[in-house]
């Protein structure tokens, strides 16, 4: 249990949205990822009372070729506000061209900018993590969208990693070029690329990236390693940052954003949930997910995933788990917890990291991509612009 801080740690982030500034307050952020934080799992975790959520990560092309699971994802939940859009882009004329529809068709009121996705399919495209790496390129697209989001009143944030790899550390240079291009915020989850989800986020890299901001005065979001109310006090204490992203950390565990509002709140930590409890949170995120596809059957296979998150630490027979991960419907799911014996929640094991793992590895990126940070991307872009 985290002892309570004698006052509030943290001061609320202030974001000036379409209809005016509003305040996150506590400057908790759901992070976008893929598969997971639909309009469903988004609702869920709001429940808990942390401050901003941010979509699943869409493609600036895709929304511009209005794919209908695209548009899907980008839909809010029930009173889900602020509307928050990830993008994914490779191309500032085409991002430009995104957020210009989302603006005009009033479909959000915040875009976060992906820097930091590691996974092959986008870095060997040039995008996500890899992308910094190109520093003209860079600055093309994060100018384009805030330059295209400006008419709307839409601010742009801006997520990344460390760099690609240890040899290729960007995140200051990115961070600051940013900042000077009028991001309202920078996260960074603290790890390179190439460590993937693996091994200790470098919170010292925050607490680095938040002083060499602090003289245009944008605000630090710290990411990685957030595992309990006083992780988060940790990761504040030693970098200094204003904020923090939450990813891995809720999965199976949603109730984790009540927990951090304690905590920066000076208030005791929540009783971690009885397995009953969990019980009742996984059944609500089912009818959630049947909500959110209307289709019971897609609600129930969406959830498998999360089965092994929810039920980490406990005590639970083989025959059920296997079970659990074939369901079709929820009260199927119902039936199955219920044969489950009621226990407390397994804090030893329920507070381990939990996700996706890995090794350190190389990163797939473009053909020559590392050759030289200008030469590369200032062709790109002016192809780009040529129509090429």
């Amino acid at each position: 249990m985290v002892s309570p801080t004698p006052t509030r740690l943290l001061k609320p982030l202030k974001l000036q949205i379409p209809t005016g500034e509003i305040q996150i307050d506590p400057p908790v952020v759901l992070a976008p990822m893929a598969g997971i934080t639909n309009a469903a799992f988004r609702l869920l975790c709001r429940e808990q009372g942390a401050g901003l959520f941010v979509s699943e990560m869409v493609t600036a092309r895709a929304l511009v070729e209005r794919h209908p699971e695209t548009l899907r994802m980008i839909t809010p939940g029930k009173g889900e506000f602020p509307r928050s859009v990830q993008l994914y882009a490779v191309d500032p004329i085409v991002v430009g061209q995104a957020v210009t529809m989302l603006g005009r068709e009033n479909l959000a009121d915040h875009i976060d900018l992906n820097f930091g996705c590691p996974v092959p399919k986008v870095t060997r495209k040039g995008g996500g993590a890899a992308l910094p790496y190109k520093r003209k390129l860079f600055s093309a697209i994060v100018e384009s969208v805030v330059k295209s989001a400006k008419p709307f009143g839409i601010p742009v944030t801006v997520k990344m990693r460390i760099g690609i790899d240890s040899d290729h550390i960007t995140y200051l240079e990115a961070g600051e070029s940013a900042a000077k291009l009028g991001a309202s915020w920078v996260s960074l989850h603290a790890r390179t690329a190439a460590q993937m989800y693996s091994g200790k986020a470098q919170w010292d890299a925050i607490g680095r990236l938040v002083e060499h901001l602090a003289p245009y005065g944008t605000p630090v979001l710290g990411n990685g390693d957030i595992w309990s109310g006083a992780d988060a006090i940790n990761m504040v204490e030693q970098s200094g940052c204003h904020g923090v992203v939450v990813g891995r950390g809720c999965l199976g565990r949603p109730w984790l954003f009540a927990e951090l509002v304690a905590a920066f709140e000076g208030r005791e930590i929540p009783q971690q949930p009885t397995l009953r409890e969990v019980a009742q949170i996984m059944v609500r995120h089912g009818e959630l997910l049947g909500e959110y596809f209307e289709d019971e059957f897609r609600a129930a296979r969406d959830l498998r995933k999360h089965m092994a998150w929810y039920l980490k630490g406990f005590r639970v027979g083989s025959e059920i788990r296997a079970a659990l991960a074939m369901i079709e419907n929820i009260e199927q799911l119902r039936n199955l917890l219920g044969e489950i014996e009621q226990q407390p929640y397994p804090v030893a094991l329920g507070e381990q990291p939990r996700g996706r793992s890995s090794s350190i590895r190389t990163i797939a990126l473009p053909d020559k991509w590392l050759d030289d940070p200008d030469e590369y991307a200032q062709i790109e872009v002016e192809d780009l612009v040529s129509g090429g």
